[in-house]
């Protein structure tokens, strides 16, 4: 008898002035790849239990927060204008630092790159960000680090990081084809009406 798959939390950090589609992008991915929930839990999560004011004032009530969600295997840390102020937010670096430890995969999106970076989860692996902050990601990047452009995104093993906003949902379909294999990434796309390309990537 085939052993059944156990589902995995996927955990979406979002914050104030986070941009809508890092989060949402990847949000849909892994519920359109969950087979019906089966294979994913997908929620959000937020520093505190009030209503986060993404871009453009949308307001979004998180799921959890980062001290009573159920222990995630995959976290996602979007970007947006509020990265700049989340990145010296301790507390939040503190929580993306014990999911490096403990998660199966952390994954950023755009300058969700800079609070990886300032967790200190970055030494000796390939990053890229949004196209406009490279030079930001290089201030804060250990100098051990190799900072990629003009890609989609790029993975390491456990961290997988990837460049702006819609380069978010690429980067989800990869990993949903790296947990559940092509086929399912795929039939994602196909229900979200995308056009999936597939990176070549080191």
């Amino acid at each position: 008898m085939e052993q059944k798959q156990r589902k995995r939390n996927v955990a979406i950090l979002i914050y104030d002035n986070v941009e809508v589609l890092d989060f949402t992008g990847p949000f849909e991915v892994f519920i359109n790849g969950s087979n019906r929930g089966q294979d994913f839990h997908v929620f959000t999560v937020a520093e505190f239990n009030r209503p986060v004011m993404a871009l453009g004032n949308l307001s979004v009530n998180p799921a959890y927060t980062i001290h009573d969600c159920p222990k995630p295997d995959i976290v996602l840390i979007p970007g947006g204008w509020g990265s700049r102020k989340e990145m010296h937010n301790q507390v939040l670096t503190d929580w993306i630092r014990q999911c490096a430890d403990e998660a199966e995969l952390l994954l950023s999106v755009c300058t969700g790159a800079l609070l990886l970076a300032k967790a200190g989860v970055l030494d000796g692996l390939k990053l890229t960000t949004y196209h406009l902050a490279m030079e930001e990601l290089r201030q804060a990047a250990p100098e051990s680090a190799e900072i990629l452009e003009n890609v989609r995104y790029v993975d390491n093993g456990r961290i997988i990081l990837s460049a702006g906003i819609s380069a978010g949902i690429d980067m989800s379909l990869y990993v949903v084809n790296k947990l559940l294999g092509e086929e399912r990434a795929r039939h994602a796309a196909w229900l979200m009406e995308y056009d999936w390309v597939q990176q070549e990537h080191s």
